[in-house]
């Protein structure tokens, strides 16, 4: 059964492994540990990592298991790290806390994505597999799929953005990346700080606004908070998750795991973790709405201005990315193609 160490009943009760009756409590072939930098109502935690683990784990008939520790051993932008040198074995990063590092990731974060996270997330997969996993930014640890957040949005506690320059000077939370550039580019005082930190920075006035998906409302507790959102249609940037295994625990896994965990990966994977953010980012918009916050959608002059102060982002990305040895405008070009296949069912 898929084992929570020291979290109490109401947590394994959120992870949704509280009542997996019927299962085998014999001793795991292979137990892992995973861990998520969210707490466990998060979507991330909940729909994501702690799914596909009791999916895992009932594809392989409990050969291999996975034991959910109770704290994240790092802090959120050093989880790559904690993965590849056996701190825990299994979690995930979004790209934007790790720019240096992860380069081709950012990819999907550049403005211009498609409408949901499902369409974001299967179309980056693909591209991904086929263009950047050869790169090797993930060298380190055994890469099991890439995925992306429903669209990026604006939400502060000062005022309405119905145009670019109402972001002049304010003070806006970003998980960095490409989130962060937008940001200042559209005249706001950006700063980075991790996604659990947002309640806290928005409350206390140190922020007046940040840059999420429509599921951070709820995930995060912001419709108390938050009294003002702009949303763009298909959103305005995005983020980028890697999701990853330490490599040393991978080679320990029999070959027919391993085959079992590939097809539960990958594109499999992508299109089943966007599917639980667009959920998600529903649930974040109905309580937005039901805290009775003011709602904007930014026309169509906000929409062309933000895409015109983007164009420099854009265009940096390329440069850095074609330094890796990729052709990286015909890659973001591919991106694009793709996600018009996903969203036609391609």
């Amino acid at each position: 059964m898929f084992r929570i160490a020291s979290l109490n009943v109401r947590v394994a009760a959120a992870l949704g492994v509280a009542t997996l009756a019927g299962w085998s409590t014999a001793a795991a072939a292979q137990t892992m540990t995973m861990s998520s930098w969210v707490p466990p109502s998060h979507s991330l935690t909940r729909d994501v990592l702690a799914v596909w683990a009791v999916n895992v784990e009932k594809a392989t008939n409990g050969r291999v298991k996975f034991q959910m520790l109770p704290k994240h051993p790092s802090a959120p932008p050093g989880t790559f790290d904690a993965v590849k040198d056996g701190l825990v074995d299994l979690s995930y990063v979004t790209a934007s806390y790790t720019p240096a590092r992860h380069i081709l990731p950012l990819l999907p974060e550049l403005p211009g994505g498609g409408a949901t996270a499902e369409i974001n997330s299967v179309a980056y997969s693909r591209v991904h597999w086929k263009l950047l996993h050869s790169v090797g930014e993930y060298n380190g640890v055994k890469l099991l799929g890439v995925f992306t957040h429903g669209p990026g949005q604006m939400f502060n506690t000062k005022r309405p953005i119905t145009k670019v320059e109402d972001l002049a000077g304010m003070k806006i939370r970003s998980g960095g990346g490409i989130s962060e550039q937008m940001a200042r580019a559209l005249g706001a005082s950006a700063f980075v700080k991790p996604a659990p930190e947002s309640y806290e920075l928005l409350s206390s006035g140190v922020a007046d606004g940040t840059f999420f998906p429509l599921e951070s409302i709820n995930s995060f507790k912001l419709s108390t908070v938050v009294k003002y959102a702009t949303l763009f249609p298909g959103g305005f940037y995005g983020s980028a998750f890697g999701f990853f295994m330490n490599q040393d625990k991978w080679n320990k896994l029999s070959k027919q795991d391993q085959d079992i965990i590939e097809k539960m990966s990958g594109e499999a994977a992508a299109r089943s973790n966007g599917k639980s953010w667009d959920t998600a980012d529903q649930v974040g918009l109905n309580a937005l709405k039901a805290a009775g916050a003011n709602i904007v959608t930014a026309d169509a002059g906000m929409q062309a201005e933000a895409r015109r102060l983007s164009a420099p982002i854009i265009e940096d990305w390329i440069k850095k990315a074609s330094a890796k040895g990729v052709n990286a405008k015909a890659i973001l070009d591919e991106f694009h193609a793709e996600l018009k296949k996903v969203a036609a069912g391609k």
